[in-house]
Parts: C-alpha cells; sequence; structure tokens
C-alpha cells in the first residue's frame, strides 16, 4: 500500500467520522444553526436542521463504505 492510497483511506475515514459528528449534533442539538451563526435558514421550521441530519447520514454511510472498500480491495491486491 503506497502513500497516496493511505492518505486516500484517512480522508474518506475522517470524513465518515466528521460527517457522523455532524448527524449526532443535529439530532442531539436540532437548533445549533440558530444557536451559533443567529440565522434562521429556514424561519424557524426546523426543515434545514432536518435536511442536513439526512446529507450527514448519507455521507456518513458513503464514507464509511468508500473507505471499507478501498482498505478491503488494497488488502486483496
Amino acid at each position: 500500500m503506497n502513500t497516496a492510497q493511505k492518505l486516500r483511506i484517512s480522508a474518506e475515514a475522517a470524513l465518515a467520522a466528521l460527517s457522523a459528528v455532524a448527524l449526532v449534533l443535529t439530532l442531539t442539538v436540532p437548533d445549533w444553526i440558530e444557536r451559533t451563526t443567529g440565522a434562521s435558514p429556514d424561519g424557524g421550521g426546523g426543515e434545514a436542521e432536518w435536511l442536513l441530519t439526512a446529507v450527514a447520514c448519507v455521507a456518513t454511510v458513503l464514507f464509511a463504505g468508500l473507505a471499507a472498500w478501498e482498505w478491503r480491495r488494497l488488502r486483496t491486491v
């Protein structure tokens, strides 16, 4: 496994962890956007937070899957 491949796996794993943190943050503190920025992108309705939750969930699964796939692919080579 060369350095570029290790870097790619590390980046995918880091992005999976980051999106998982965003997912947990959005689920536990649903109004964090309003609290941290003072802005209400959806007028206080909560749609932006649910959209962010869905995107973070998909991103977590996608990046974790990519890292696992890359790891398995490189181990068989």
